[in-house]
């Protein structure tokens, strides 16, 4: 087996040993399923159903693991790892807001993207979601998961559409697109990169 590059160093795929691998590995196949889950419940009910806010919120949370297994196998001094874990946490936060958000106009109240101030913090957050996804597809591709990658960045691009214009089709073909691409991951290993 040749070296390894300074830029790449190759691990063999192991299995999650301890539990916060698990947890990590995990969120890989329970985020995207909860996101589907939310947004087939929008789909069917709405886009202020109080049900499919509470799956949102659940699966915008775990998505936040999502992105931190994936920074967890680049390696520790890369500035991608602290970009994806910077993403992951505003990625995070933004779209547990909207998804809180669609809790609360389900009790008849004014959405927080049709206010003005204060309340427009949630629009640049709410896109720091489908960012963390972007940037998950650069780290993909680096660790030459190159078919999840080009999923990935489909899905990135795909969301702010699907969600900002309530395309409910599009919203859960996204999410097909995800479950998918991330779900492999979890079944698959991976690689680990210096850079």
């Amino acid at each position: 087996m040749p070296p390894a590059s300074p830029a790449t160093i190759t691990s063999t795929p192991t299995r999650a040993s301890t539990p916060t691998e698990r947890l990590l590995t995990g969120s890989l196949v329970v985020g995207p399923l909860l996101y589907l889950a939310a947004d087939t419940t929008y789909a069917v009910r709405g886009w202020d159903d109080a049900g499919a806010g509470v799956l949102h919120v659940l699966g915008a949370i775990v998505y936040g693991l999502v992105v931190l297994r994936v920074a967890s196998w680049t390696a520790p001094t890369s500035w991608l790892r602290a970009l994806l874990v910077l993403t992951a946490v505003l990625g995070m936060a933004g779209n547990v807001a909207y998804g809180f958000d669609t809790i609360h106009t389900s009790y008849g109240d004014v959405a927080l993207v049709d206010r003005s101030g204060a309340a427009t913090l949630i629009k640049p957050l709410g896109l720091c979601f489908p960012l963390s996804l972007a940037v998950v597809a650069f780290t993909l591709r680096r660790l030459e998961r190159h078919w999840q990658a080009t999923l990935v960045l489909l899905a990135a691009a795909a969301w702010p559409v699907a969600h900002i214009g309530n395309i409910a089709a599009l919203a859960v073909a996204t999410n097909v697109v995800l479950t998918v691409a991330l779900g492999s991951l979890a079944l698959s290993g991976t690689r680990t990169t210096s850079g």
